[in-house]
C-alpha cells in the first residue's frame, strides 16, 4: 500500500508555501480550522510584514488580526503567532530550532507541527498526524489507535524512517482526494485491491470517479482504468 500511494501521488508535497523555517512554521500554526489555499492566500502579505521573529514578536495586534481575519480564529491566531515569535527572539536567538524536542516547547507547537517544520524546512523525517493521515491508517488497518502519538509510533514501526516525510504528503494528498472521511471513492482507488477498508465507500466506479478531487484527478482514474 505504502508502494501504491507513491505511484498514486507521485507530486504529493507540503501544500503550505513557504521559503524559511520561520514561514513554515507560522503557516502551519495558522493552518489550524483553515485550509492550506487560505493560508496561502495570506502568508505573502503577512511575511512581507513580518520578516521575522522580532516583527512578529512586536506585532501591533489590531494590523496583525486584519491580515489573519480570512484564516478564521483571527484573533487567537494573532495572539499564538506573535507569542510565538516572542519565544523564538528569548530562548532561539530569532531562529527556528531544528530539532523535535526544542520546537515542542513553542507556544502553539505540537508533535504534529514540529513533523511539518522538521520534514520540510530541515529535511528531518517525520510523521505528520493530521486528521487526514490518522482516518487512512485505521482504515488502512496500520493501527487502531485514536492517539495521534501512538499512530506516529505504530506506523514508523512499519515504514522505514526515510519514507515518513514524503508517506505523510502521500497520505494526506490521498485523504484530500480519494479515502474523504464521509464517502471515500473506493470504486475509483487504487489501493483498493489491498485496502481493508475497501467497500466502505462509493463502490460503483462511475459515480466514485465523480468523487475524486484535486488537479491530478485525471491520473487518479486513469491507474484504475476510468476517464470522465
Amino acid at each position: 500500500m505504502h508502494r501504491d500511494l507513491a505511484v498514486a501521488h507521485p507530486d504529493a508535497h507540503c501544500e503550505l508555501d513557504f521559503t524559511s523555517p520561520l514561514e513554515l512554521l507560522v503557516a502551519t500554526v495558522l493552518s489550524a480550522q483553515t485550509t492550506d489555499v487560505t493560508v496561502n492566500r495570506v502568508t505573502p502579505a503577512l511575511f512581507a510584514r513580518y520578516p521575522d521573529a522580532a516583527a512578529f514578536a512586536g506585532a501591533e495586534r489590531t494590523e496583525l488580526e486584519e491580515i489573519l481575519r480570512p484564516t478564521g480564529f483571527y484573533r487567537a491566531k494573532a495572539e499564538s503567532v506573535t507569542k510565538l515569535g516572542a519565544a523564538l527572539v528569548e530562548r532561539f536567538d530569532g531562529v527556528v530550532p531544528g530539532r523535535l524536542e526544542d520546537l515542542v516547547t513553542l507556544p502553539g507547537v505540537g508533535r504534529k507541527t514540529a513533523n511539518v517544520v522538521l520534514g520540510n524546512a530541515f529535511g528531518v523525517p517525520g510523521i505528520t498526524v493530521d486528521t487526514h493521515f490518522g482516518r487512512l491508517a485505521r482504515r488502512f488497518a496500520w493501527t487502531t489507535s485514536e492517539d495521534p502519538v501512538q499512530v506516529e509510533k505504530e506506523v514508523g514501526e512499519l515504514i522505514p524512517r526515510k519514507d515518513w516525510t514524503m508517506l505523510s504528503h502521500r497520505m494526506i494528498f490521498h485523504g484530500r482526494r480519494v479515502c474523504h472521511a464521509k464517502k471515500p471513492a473506493c470504486g475509483a482507488c487504487s489501493l483498493r485491491r489491498d485496502c481493508p477498508a475497501a467497500g466502505t465507500g462509493e463502490n460503483d466506479p462511475v459515480k466514485a470517479m465523480k468523487l475524486i478531487k484535486g488537479p491530478d484527478a485525471d491520473h487518479l482514474l486513469a491507474l484504475v482504468g476510468l476517464t470522465r
